[in-house]
């Protein structure tokens, strides 16, 4: 779990980023300057999500023609070490040939990383993405820093404090009057704890006693002897507790056994072939650029585990004639969504990146620690084939492999 900071003081900076640009065919790539202005909180604890705003400013882009898009610009930062994503609500364009585009400011969140107590993060800015959609396509125009990372654009200065404490886990967490449970916890300061059940966010007067060790771990102490919904060490969020209310007659047990199933990857028949239809030799390099079809994530194993999906593809090659395309490049955008809307988990999209023979991640779902993890996913994103200027005119066909461990 990780809090929301509270008001803090924000600084805002403007730096200047050269930024080399790869477009989407028939736009041409460019390159120069692109001012970045970046607000951030001055101070922040390690955990806490943070607000951080981000004006692009005009791209280096010069537009060749003239048309109206619906754009969403995605930000690769860098927080100290750690790779953070922060995307742009949808906005839409009308571009004017010749104009540089200059996307409007937006807000997202990131998250502090653990473990840099006392330190003062700089943020520099990786990539910046924009995909543009036209009548149901995507185009992604992906500008890099030169040199990459860029320098800082801000900084956050990390509390030497330890995290907000937390109520971790309850043994057991179901019972009725008499059940003694052990609440323990994180992160709270050494010497005596008190820990509280409650119902409905009042109190039920069960309370209890323990400690805190040297590392920040609390162990509490208490009897449940009114319905509580949830129990908590001192003012730290609390855990579900599951009430069972004693009625009296004749007992009569009902068990099941819940087994369970796979993480499974689909279909298992494999994906339909997409094609990219056909483009003409021009002595140039060419992009030509679709979607993925969706590959399908079931999570039934009824733990907290996570699980990791990578690709990776043949060369293109023509088999019959023996011709291949060795320098063509095939990129993913990655997507990933969750469709059953009972899922525990969510899962998360990978970077865009181009997808050889070494696995590339594409999508993930994180472990689960003490909670349930599962559920139902689609994998999939937007692609792009770069081709060289010269090859056999022919038809090429690489294979993508989905995995999931």
């Amino acid at each position: 779990m990780v809090g929301l900071a509270g008001p803090a003081q924000a600084a805002t900076k403007t730096t200047t980023i050269f930024m080399n640009c790869d477009a989407p065919a028939p736009q041409a790539d460019g390159s120069g300057n692109q001012n970045f202005t970046v607000t951030l909180p001055d101070t922040a604890k390690a955990g806490d999500t943070v607000p951080v705003t981000i004006d692009p400013g005009p791209s280096p882009l010069l537009p060749a023609f003239s048309v109206t898009t619906d754009n969403t610009t995605k930000v690769h930062l860098l927080v100290g070490t750690k790779a953070v994503t922060v995307t742009s609500p949808v906005e839409t364009v009308t571009v004017v040939a010749g104009v540089p585009l200059d996307a409007k400011p937006f807000t997202a969140n990131l998250t502090i990383p653990d473990g840099t107590e006392g330190t003062t993060l700089d943020v520099k800015i990786d990539q910046a993405i924009t995909d543009a959609v036209l009548g149901g396509m995507t185009y992604t125009t992906t500008c890099t820093p030169q040199p990459r990372p860029s320098a800082s654009v801000g900084s956050v200065a990390v509390e030497a404090l330890p995290k907000d404490p937390v109520t971790t886990k309850l043994t057991p967490n179901s019972g009725g009057p008499g059940t003694a449970v052990v609440a323990t916890g994180a992160n709270f300061p050494a010497g005596a704890v008190t820990c509280a059940a409650s119902l409905s966010g009042t109190d039920t007067g069960d309370t209890g006693s323990g400690t805190a060790d040297a590392s920040g771990v609390a162990t509490c102490n208490l009897t449940i002897t009114k319905k509580a919904d949830s129990v908590r060490i001192g003012s730290a969020p609390g855990k579900a507790f599951s009430y069972v209310a004693p009625v009296e007659g004749v007992p009569h047990p009902v068990d099941i056994e819940v087994l369970p199933g796979p993480l499974a990857l689909g279909p298992t028949a494999g994906l339909p072939a997409l094609d990219f239809g056909s483009i003409t030799i021009n002595g140039k390099k060419q992009s030509v650029v679709g979607a993925f079809n969706a590959a399908t994530v079931q999570d039934f194993r009824g733990g907290s585990l996570g699980w990791d999906l990578t690709v990776t593809r043949t060369p293109f090659l023509n088999t019959a004639t023996g011709h291949a395309m060795a320098t063509a490049g095939l990129g993913i955008q990655p997507a990933c969504t969750v469709t059953n809307p009972d899922s525990p988990s969510a899962c998360s999209a990978g970077a865009p990146g181009a997808i050889t023979d070494v696995p590339l991640k594409v999508a993930s779902q994180a472990p689960g620690g003490d909670e349930l993890t599962g559920g139902e996913f689609a994998v999939g994103g937007g692609a792009m084939i770069q081709l060289p200027a010269f090859m056999f005119a022919d038809t090429y066909r690489s294979v993508v492999t989905f995995s999931i461990a």
